[in-house]
């Protein structure tokens, strides 16, 4: 079945460009940081310390090697999400030599528990985005639609396990959707009501996690404070 489409908002392609490694978007003359840029260069330093901890328990290699696995799978995972909700999907293409692939798997579970019958209206995927100002940003959105009758900005994570909203990650990505969400509603006019993250596990347990109207603005706010500190951070 393919889903309804309604291209309401023109997006338009913008290039990523890393700078110091870092991923940034060229709009015109200025090279504004990607939100996951913003995020990772404030990161607080309980989270730090979890992190480097967490290396050096696995090990320098193994904790690379994890983070590849991870990155692959999301990619893959995402692309399918997307080829689905682009209404192209070549079942035979997919299902022929892919029966046992994790990616497939996750991106089969977010779209039966969370696509499915909950989206009113796709306004686009993989969406382009920045908000221009001196201290702006940039970013790519998974999904924006029409979820369960709200404008909506939905984005598909993996995880090697079950997340709960007392996790930093959540607050992370809460923080990445608001700062998509006030680029959105810049760039184009639009009133943002909701964020919503699609979660898959790698032992296929699906998770729905929503933030609207107050709780999206709050976590405006908190997206407002990183882009301060971001840079100032960078103006030092």
């Amino acid at each position: 079945m393919s889903m309804k489409w309604n291209k309401k908002f023109s997006y338009t392609s913008l290039s990523r460009i890393p700078i110091n490694g870092s991923r940034h978007y060229a709009i015109g003359q200025q090279r504004l940081p990607a939100v996951s840029t913003i995020l990772n260069k404030t990161k607080s330093i309980e989270d730090k310390e979890a992190l480097a901890a967490w290396i050096a328990r696995v090990g320098e290699k193994e904790s690379e090697r994890i983070k590849q696995t991870a990155a692959a799978n999301g990619t893959k995972m995402h692309s399918i999400i997307e080829t689905y909700l682009k209404g192209r999907q070549n079942l035979d293409l997919l299902e022929s030599n892919e029966e046992d692939d994790l990616a497939k798997k996750m991106a089969d579970k977010i779209i039966s528990e969370g696509i499915q019958g909950k989206i009113n209206e796709v306004h686009g995927v993989e969406c382009p985005i920045y908000y221009d100002s001196p201290m702006g940003w940039a970013g790519t959105i998974d999904l924006v639609a029409t979820y369960e009758s709200q404008l909506s900005i939905c984005d598909f994570k993996q995880k090697n396990s079950i997340m709960k909203e007392s996790y930093s990650s959540y607050s992370e990505y809460m923080t990445q959707i608001a700062g998509y969400s006030l680029a959105h509603d810049k760039l184009f006019g639009s009133t943002i009501t909701q964020g919503i993250i699609l979660l898959a596990t790698t032992d296929l347990v699906f998770q729905i996690f929503r933030i609207d109207h107050e709780k999206l603005k709050e976590y405006q706010r908190k997206f407002l404070d990183r882009v301060e500190q971001y840079y100032s951070l960078i103006n030092r």
